[in-house]
């Protein structure tokens, strides 16, 4: 029988940069090693590649970010290199471009190849089409929610020899709420900074216009409790332009005083026990939401947009809300219900979603998922 440190796996992506896709591979990457089975991570470097090293992982520094086909070829040699130096076991990709040459290697080596689909992937035109399809060409293919999963049956023909779900997951013990102090909550709202006593409205997402942040503009705008404050959270990540559209929203509607552009955030948990309400207004389906889930692990009540996996992460009604798409009345609408329960129902609703959280989207059940993927391929 061959022991656990024969085996080694390596996942690629773009570049190790804080986003849920990176998160994934940092937490894989602890799985792996956690089996005593070596693991790696290929891509550009970023601000996580101590989270993967801290993880038990080795980083490997290879440009996978460019699309140019030569490069793509050269990437695919330098990973065969790789594969063949270090045994690697089993390849694992997630990310488009990254595919595409660690498919060539893995095939050109002999080792088995698994892919991610993390997104819905907009797909217009053949070639869109076609660069999309290396997502599910894997041995394995895992979607990281129902709806993804129905989304690479209907498109790609993906059949259930190969589709697997393994639903993103969230580490119930970083996202606890008894063990966020007082003082790390208070720094935040020195920070930002916040008015005392008002009720916090978090959107909690990178600046961009299909998560959703001019909706929930809107629907701050037209809410009957006048003394919310709007607290985006996440960067402009270079689209100024965007952020000056959203500062002009906000002064076309008289709500300056009630929106704050908070930036990136270090602490999350932190942030999410600060507000009442967290949103996800995002315009478009979300592959999984991992705000969503992060936020009810909190035990915050989370009101999402009502398509993509949000039906799944969500129960309307009894872990929090869901809202038509682009809708502003009927987010503000959410809003001033969520804002008019008494505590105890408001702290009944938390309970709930955190125990949801807790059975079916711990990290736990997210790393054994892929980890018995793996399995199946390696015997």
């Amino acid at each position: 029988m061959r022991h656990p440190s024969d085996y080694a796996i390596l996942q690629v992506l773009p570049r190790l940069e804080t986003g849920g896709v990176e998160q994934v591979v940092v937490e894989l990457t602890e799985a792996v090693a956690r089996t005593g089975a070596r693991a790696f991570v290929a891509s550009q470097p970023g601000r996580l590649v101590r989270a993967v090293e801290r993880a038990g992982g080795r980083h490997v520094e290879i440009d996978l970010e460019s699309r140019n086909p030569l490069k793509i070829l050269a990437a695919a040699r330098r990973l065969a290199r790789l594969i063949r130096a270090e045994r690697i076991s089993l390849v694992h990709a997630h990310s488009r471009a990254p595919a595409i040459a660690a498919r060539l290697a893995a095939r050109r080596c002999g080792v088995p190849f698994v892919t991610t689909y993390h997104g819905a992937y907009g797909q217009r035109g053949p070639l869109k089409a076609r660069y999309n399809a290396v997502m599910a060409s894997g041995d394995r293919v895992i979607a990281i929610s129902g709806f993804i999963a129905d989304l690479v049956r209907a498109r790609h023909g993906v059949g259930a020899d190969r589709l697997r779900i393994v639903p993103g997951g969230v580490d119930c013990a970083k996202f606890d709420p008894d063990a966020v102090g007082g003082r790390r909550m208070e720094a935040l709202a020195r920070a930002w900074p916040l008015p005392d006593g008002a009720p916090v409205i978090m959107l909690p997402a990178r600046l961009t216009g299909w998560k959703g942040q001019r909706v929930a503009i809107e629907a701050l705008a037209r809410m009957r409790h006048r003394d919310p404050i709007l607290l985006l959270v996440g960067a402009a990540q270079g689209r100024e332009a965007y952020r000056r559209s959203l500062v002009e929203t906000i002064r076309r509607l008289d709500l300056v005083p009630r929106v704050v552009f908070a930036g990136d955030c270090a602490d999350m948990p932190a942030a999410y026990k600060l507000a009442d309400i967290v949103v996800n207004a995002s315009t478009d389906p979300e592959a999984f939401g991992r705000t969503i889930v992060e936020a009810q692990a909190m035990r915050r009540i989370a009101i999402a947009t009502d398509h993509g996996a949000a039906r799944e992460t969500i129960r309307h009604g009894e872990t929090g809300w869901r809202t038509k798409p682009g809708d502003a009345a009927d987010l503000a609408a959410a809003l001033d219900a969520a804002l008019d329960l008494p505590p105890e129902s408001r702290l009944a609703m938390g309970e709930a979603a955190r125990a949801y959280v807790a059975e079916f989207y711990s990290i736990a059940a997210m790393q054994n998922g892929n980890l018995a993927v793996y399995d199946e391929l390696l015997g």
